[in-house]
């Protein structure tokens, strides 16, 4: 079992930060939003996308292929009382020459290794796909 800590700050107005890792993350805890820091669901949705992209960069050692870059879209619809996610979709996009085989085991494993993943997952709808485009 693992086990994670992280510390945050808010002044005032709601400019916050976090620090896990001696690596600190700007977000607005503000009521009524700072432009160009990401909210806390702006968050979440990040941290989806740094475990999936993460374990692109893992399973790409795993399996055995290699990739030029790895993105990924993802949508998020709030609900608004009482407020949370209720769906979230994801289309995760690899320039890679992999097999078809490949990218579905890829896709499953992704699924379910990821610990953000799993978290969300059990808590929401969550869908997407993913899609290889290979440029030479």
């Amino acid at each position: 079992m693992l086990n994670y800590t992280i510390t945050a700050h808010s002044a005032k107005g709601g400019e916050a930060h976090g620090v896990a890792n001696n690596g600190a993350v700007r977000f607005d805890a503000s009521v009524s939003g700072q432009d160009g820091l990401p909210n806390p669901t702006e968050l979440l949705l990040t941290a989806l996308a740094a475990c999936m992209l993460k374990n692109v960069e893992r399973f790409s050692e795993i399996l055995k292929f290699d990739y030029e870059t790895a993105d990924i879209e993802i949508y998020g619809v709030r609900n608004d009382s009482p407020p949370f996610i209720s769906e979230i979709t994801y289309t995760l996009t690899i320039t890679s020459d992999m097999e078809e085989r490949t990218k579905d085991l890829l896709h499953r494993n992704i699924l379910k290794f990821g610990t953000i993943t799993n978290t969300l997952a059990r808590s929401t709808q969550l869908n997407g796909t993913l899609k290889t485009t290979y440029q030479q």
